[in-house]
Parts: C-alpha cells; structure tokens; sequence
C-alpha cells in the first residue's frame, strides 16, 4: 500500500514541499497530492505590482508539477480532521474526503484587519491575488489628484506604496506608519527610502494609528482625517483559521506550533510549513511570515519527512536570514543586510542595482518552486515505514512575538 501525503496549499511553501517530496520518494511507494484552492501558483511577492498595472507571467500549478508524479487537486479545504486523518475538500462537484498518512499543512496567511472599524469594509488588501486584482481595477478609475492611503509600514506598505506612486504619478498617495518610516532599518537604509520617497511625492504620515476606516478617508488615534479615495491594507497577515478548528496545538494567533523539523509537537503525522508555523530561529525568536521562511521549512519538513519513511538521516539545518529585499518601484530598490536573527546591519544596497537583485529574488524564488532541489540530482528512495514515530522532545515558545 503507497503511504499518502496529502499538501494542502501551494504557495511558494506547499508547492515546493510536494515538488521535493516527489524527487526524494519512489513513486511505487508513496501517493502525493497536492490541493489547492485556484490552479496556478500565485508569486505573492508580486501582489503589489500585480495591483499597481504590471502584467505577471502566468504559471499553472500543472505546468510545474508535470513529470513529478504528484497529483494535483484544485479544491478547498473546508476542515481538518487530525484523529481519523482526514481532509474535507469542496470543489465544482461538491464536498469530499481525501485520506492521509502524512500531512503537510501549508495554507499560509491572508490580510491582517487587525479589527479596526471599517476596514474590513472600506479597504482593500493585496495579500491576495484577488485582492490585488481588485486594488488594480479600483486605481485605473482614479483620476489625477485623488488620494491613495497605503496603512502599514512593513514591507508590503514600502513596496505597495512605491509601487502604486511609479505607476500612478499623478496620484497624491500617502502612506501611514504606526512607527517611524523604515524604523528598524539601518540608518542607510532609513536615508534611501526617504529619498525615495520624496523623488515619488509620497507623503509619510509616521507614528500615525489608524483608528477607523471610511469610504472616502481614514481616521487617526488623534482625531486626524485623512482623505483617501482608495485605502490599501498592508497591516499583516493572519493565518488561515482552519489551523485553530483542528485539534492541532497552535499559538494565540493559530499558528501551528511544530518542533525543529516541522512537525506539529501535537500530532506527529502533521507537518507545518510557511506562514502556517510557528517556527524558532537563531535566539528563539520566531521566523516572520514571508518567502524568505516558507521555503527553507518547506525544504526541512519535506526532508524530515522523507528521512523518516526511508530511514535516512534527519535533517539539522538551522534557518537563518540574511537579508531583507524591497522593491521601490521598477527602477529603485533596497537590500537590508541583516543578522541571522534578523536585526538590521550597518550595511545595504541601494538604488538600481538593488532592484535588479530584488528582481532576481523574485524570479529565483519562482524557479525554485518548479526545481526544489535547485537542480541537483537526487536520487529516489523507498519507503520502509509506513506510520511515523512519536515525535520527538521539543522546546515548545512560551510566547509569540510579531512576525
């Protein structure tokens, strides 16, 4: 009987867990399906140029997958049921049950409204491609001289806003940061974006919270209004809550909680990867929600399963940053050379070169998905076990800072 592994989502994290698990597992042996609730891959790095106009390249998940072996299943996952192992799916033809040995759950994040009043109705996101098709829709009825508000003051702000004023310089676009502009960046860093800013006529309202959100502006914590013809959403992410309704043990915000190798310290034929879990990093301190951490746990969790079923050795391979890309527009970007725990650097690179590494970040992160052993050969092994073993001890977070 063929062990069935089951990934559900196939973000940049779930479609190169399958892609590897399928280069390092017989085919006699094992049984890998992919679900997914839309049938291409989305490079969500791109959502904020997908929304300021620029046309992306198209990439269908069959496309990828083809000659691997792994099944793809285009449907949504309604529910998770960890105690008899199975996954309920609704597609054009209905609800249905998909069976599993070994899951790997990677349906990431999706906008953060963080509760504030209004938001959820008036704003738009771009952590989806939908979204951002919306945002796209939306800003081609503009006309010169209304406002766009970007609120967040993250990356996806830094780049939403950058992004949309490039495209759009006849639009008064602001951005409101509940901190200082590019606050954890090094003082080089802080410097370019500043200028960047000011070469696009970005307005940046710093140390700003905004309290509510309207039809036509926004409200600030000090009674401020801030007119806004479009109001993009860029606060953070929230997982997906499906996490949180299956037993598995997550953290407050519903991240499941997994030991070094990805696997859920609850259920051990569940793994997490991407935004989904809750993962330590160099310090203890957890990995933020973002491509440069889905991947490497896509790459441990696939490896750690494949280790087990075949007797191999468990991977122990630390993930670490050491970098921040952000795109500021098409022809200026920023490299934030950082700790492995994350922490900015004295160090960075500026201007057009950097974009012309952003850009290859971008398109490096896409080919890995279709080449997730980065082109090396590998070498198929059969599976010798066909249930996994209690999981190992693991030092469980106390605490969950933000990502």
């Amino acid at each position: 009987m063929q062990h069935r592994i089951i990934v559900l989502g196939a973000g940049y994290a779930g479609a190169s867990a399958a892609g590897r698990l399928a280069r390092r597992l017989r085919r006699e042996d094992t049984a890998i399906t992919l679900v997914n609730a839309e049938p291409d891959f989305v490079e969500r790095v791109r959502n904020h140029e997908l929304a300021a106009g620029r046309p992306l390249r198209h990439r269908p998940l069959a496309d990828l997958l083809a000659g691997t072996g792994v099944a793809l299943r285009v449907a949504r996952v309604t529910a998770v049921d960890v105690d008899r192992r199975a996954v309920t799916v609704r597609d054009a033809d209905g609800e249905s049950e998909l069976d599993y040995d070994t899951l790997v759950y990677a349906l990431g994040s999706g906008w953060n409204d963080q509760g504030v009043p209004g938001a959820a109705e008036h704003a738009h996101e771009i952590a989806g491609r939908e979204g951002a098709l919306r945002v796209r829709e939306r800003l081609a009825l503009l006309e010169a001289g209304q406002r766009v508000v970007v609120v967040g003051g993250g990356l996806t702000g830094l780049e939403a806003a950058t992004e949309i004023a490039e495209a759009r310089p006849g639009l008064d676009v602001a951005l409101a940061a509940r901190g200082g502009l590019g606050d954890w960046l090094s003082p080089r860093g802080r410097g370019h974006l500043r200028e960047v800013f000011g070469r696009l006529g970005i307005t940046a309202h710093e140390h700003t919270d905004v309290t509510a959100v309207h039809a036509d502006r926004v409200t600030t914590a000090d009674g401020v209004s801030l007119p806004s013809a479009l109001t993009v959403w860029t606060t953070g992410f929230a997982v997906h809550p499906i996490a949180r309704a299956t037993g598995l043990e997550t953290t407050e915000s519903g991240r499941i909680v997994v030991d070094a190798t990805m696997r859920s310290v609850s259920h051990p034929e569940v793994y997490a990867v991407g935004d989904a879990a809750m993962v330590t990093g160099p310090g203890d301190k957890p990995l933020r929600m973002s491509c440069a951490t889905g991947t490497p746990t896509a790459w441990q969790a696939a490896d750690s399963i494949a280790a087990r079923l075949t007797g191999g050795k468990l991977p122990h391979v630390t993930i670490r940053y050491f970098n921040q890309c952000v795109s500021l527009g098409r022809k200026e970007g920023l490299i934030q050379y950082v700790t492995a725990d994350d922490r900015s650097v004295n160090a960075a690179l500026t201007g057009r070169l950097a974009a012309l590494y952003k850009e290859l970040v971008c398109k490096g992160a896409a080919w890995a998905v279709a080449h997730p052993t980065l082109g090396l050969p590998t070498r198929r092994r059969a599976v010798r076990t066909a249930a996994p073993a209690a999981p190992a001890a693991t030092t469980r977070p106390a605490t969950e800072t933000a990502a």
